[in-house]
């Protein structure tokens, strides 16, 4: 199990009905009433593609904004528009450079190199900009933080517009305008913006129509939007939808280039291609310090050169593939064996700092916790962090700032500078935080369901109709389903030994499945077991035959009795604070007890490596006999007591290793039998 709660919502069939009765079929139906729509008005306002945009106005700072940015182009002064490495700050850049241009402007575009120059406005950049004459500084995407960079513009003459999205700090920069949709001191309704969005947003305030800005911007606005995972609703499904349509009929000789030489096929892009076909190449650039080429990908008007480009960032992402899987083993062969630490902070004179953020999401969801990795370069080092399960990095690091020399991002990704002497201590605060925010009844691995199906109603017209949910991404998420009691029948490897391709059967219906970056070990199934299946729901199309797929995200075994994932008594009894009524709880019967060992001895390995609630699981489901996750951690902990087994751990799995020659042993002689027994009793 790769986690260890399945949060599975369960549609209310009023609801429905209701949605039946309004037209949706009756899958999409179910999927709408676990995310509490009950009836059809919900059910548009929640998908509504056409909600309309609020005023750019409305948003602070945005009338100064844009009455320094229209002065600029009215005296012919030289602007530079200045943003971010990502494809967020590259769209954001891109679309208002081309704005501008067409409408008269002088324009320079910059974006920082990362490796030397790092993330925001910075005084090489402004230095180099003041040189070329550059009198209006616009940020995009990036800025909310500079505030000793403004006061260097102030300094040298340059005027500063700063738009951003990013969470603001107490003190703003000093600068002709700020717009943030953070500000605290702001009225615009719409707070999820990407840094494209709001680059958007001003110019539509230039020009006076936001339909007109995104009749040609729609695409740049809803790359950006799906790359920096903003939340679809509002007016950000309206640009991503409006940019999924222009995408599909582009005219931008790079766009177009980039989606052939990538197997993006237009007439089928969605935000899920562009998440993982076009983003990570065009985030290449930057990562590989070729930021130009993304820039010149959206510029050029030269279908030739467009070309050349989209080859160039397809070879550095595959480059880039390739520093990542080096970095990742690196990483992971420094983390210490024993229990999962509250948070995973690693540090390397090697490591490139334009992919360490990548690897950090790896290994913050492989071992479900925040994860910080730091490019040391002498006696100071660069991080890139991300979160996992709901822990604000931001707020954690505004809480250690005086640890750190600089910070910035939001709360699932953010990135910071450190002196290498500071590292140990931020270890250790930064890991106490986690500690606190991962209290004993915080499950780390939960994974949101959208509802459980029968098998009859898996079929491909069912899953044609979840296209009604489209476009999927943060806040409308693509559904999640689950099939219980499915047989393993068959088990191949696939994607040179990276994959698992299932045949799946439940009485006379059968189906494909996929599991990616999976085998039979990691997800611990042999063929012949009966599982639950949590998947993505797809229609695989080979050799003109269409056919239903499950993309499956967890496998657990089934059960037919009641297995609680609960460890609140549990921790409880480690930390020596058990009461009379977790001991209870905790205390195995005799039948529990030997249904336990009964099931450890009939392993026929020499070792169980298990995750704790899938060997749970497991002795449920072969003993058909219910089960609390903190009871088997007891039992396990009574059979360490008396020598039967040994335990260690391997950062999520448990090793359990039984005593040969020591079948029988008095359990009354276990330390953790004798505490139970007191405790319950007192």
């Amino acid at each position: 199990m790769k986690y260890g709660i399945w949060n599975v919502a369960e549609p209310e069939m009023g609801a429905v009905n209701a949605l039946v009765s309004a037209g949706y079929s009756p899958l999409t139906s179910m999927v709408l009433s676990s995310r509490g729509i009950r009836d059809q008005l919900e059910a548009k306002n929640y998908l509504a593609c056409d909600a309309p945009m609020p005023d750019p106005f409305l948003m602070t700072d945005m009338d100064l904004a844009a009455g320094r940015v229209g002065l600029a182009l009215a005296r012919g002064e030289k602007i530079a528009v200045f943003g971010d490495y990502d494809v967020d700050g590259i769209t954001a850049t891109c679309l208002l450079t081309s704005f501008l241009r067409k409408h008269g402007g002088d324009v320079v575009s910059y974006i920082p190199g990362r490796l030397e120059e790092g993330y925001g406005l910075n005084p090489i950049a402004i230095r180099q900009l003041h040189g070329e004459g550059v009198k209006l500084i616009i940020t995009v995407d990036c800025g909310i933080t500079a505030v000793s960079e403004a006061e260097m513009c102030r300094e040298l003459g340059i005027d500063l517009v700063i738009t951003d999205h990013h969470e603001c700090k107490e003190v703003l920069p000093s600068a002709i305008a700020v717009v943030d949709p953070h500000r605290p001191d702001g009225g615009y309704p719409h707070k999820n913006l990407s840094g494209v969005g709001v680059a958007f947003k001003l110019a539509a305030a230039l020009c006076g129509s936001q339909e007109e800005v995104l009749e040609q911007y729609a695409d740049m606005v809803c790359l950006g939007t799906v790359a920096d995972v903003m939340l679809l609703q509002g007016e950000n499904r309206v640009f991503v939808a409006r940019g999924l349509e222009l995408l599909k009929h582009t005219t931008r000789p790079g766009i177009a280039a980039l989606m052939a030489e990538s197997g993006c096929a237009p007439e089928s892009v969605s935000a899920s291609s562009i998440g993982f076909m076009l983003a990570p190449r065009i985030n290449a650039a930057g990562r590989m310090g070729q930021i130009d080429l993304a820039i010149e990908l959206f510029l050029t008007e030269d279908p030739h050169r467009a070309a050349e480009v989209a080859r160039a960032l397809c070879d550095l992402n595959r480059a880039r593939q390739a520093v990542e899987s080096e970095i990742y083993d690196q990483a992971i062969a420094m983390l210490p064996e024993g229990q999962a630490p509250e948070a995973i902070v690693l540090a390397d004179e090697s490591w490139h700092q334009g992919v360490v953020g990548i690897v950090a999401s790896r290994i913050a969801e492989e071992f479900c916790c925040p994860t910080f990795l730091i490019c040391l370069d002498g006696d100071h080092g660069k991080a890139s962090s991300r979160s996992h399960g709901g822990f604000n990095l931001f707020s954690s690091l505004t809480a250690l700032s005086p640890l750190l020399e600089s910070y910035g991002g939001h709360e699932l990704a953010a990135g910071f500078t450190i002196t290498r002497s500071n590292i140990p201590e931020f270890r250790r605060e930064i890991s106490k935080l986690a500690a606190g925010f991962y209290c004993d009844d915080t499950p780390r691995t939960s994974l949101d369901i959208d509802c459980a199906i029968q098998p009859e109603m898996l079929t491909i017209g069912g899953i044609e109709s979840l296209n009604t949910l489209e476009p999927c991404g943060s806040g409308c998420p693509k559904p999640v389903l689950m099939m219980q009691n499915l047989t393993i029948e068959r088990i191949s490897i696939v994607g040179s030994g990276r994959h698992m391709r299932l045949r799946l059967r439940r009485g006379r219906y059968a189906f494909n499945a996929i599991y990616f970056s999976a085998s039979p070990e990691s997800a611990s199934i042999a063929t012949g077991d009966l599982v639950d299946i949590a998947f993505v729901p797809q229609i695989n199309e080979f050799r003109g035959e269409r056919s239903v797929q499950m993309n499956v995200l967890d496998i657990r075994p089934s059960c037919a009795a009641q297995v609680c994932p609960e460890l609140c008594h549990y921790h409880a009894l480690l930390q020596g604070r058990l009461t009379a009524e977790g001991a209870s709880a905790l205390y195995p019967s005799r039948n529990t007890l030997a249904t336990v060992w009964r099931y450890l001895a009939s392993v026929p390995a020499p070792h169980i490596q298990e995750a704790p609630i899938c060997l749970c699981r497991k002795i449920v489901r072969w003993s058909g006999a219910p089960l609390s996750l903190g009871q088997l951690m007891t039992c396990l902990d009574i059979f360490r007591d008396v020598e039967l087994l040994t335990i260690r751990r391997h950062h999520k799995d448990l090793i359990l290793t039984l005593t040969p020659g020591t079948e029988k042993a008095d359990l009354n002689q276990s330390a953790t039998m004798q505490l139970l027994l007191r405790v319950k009793e007192s």
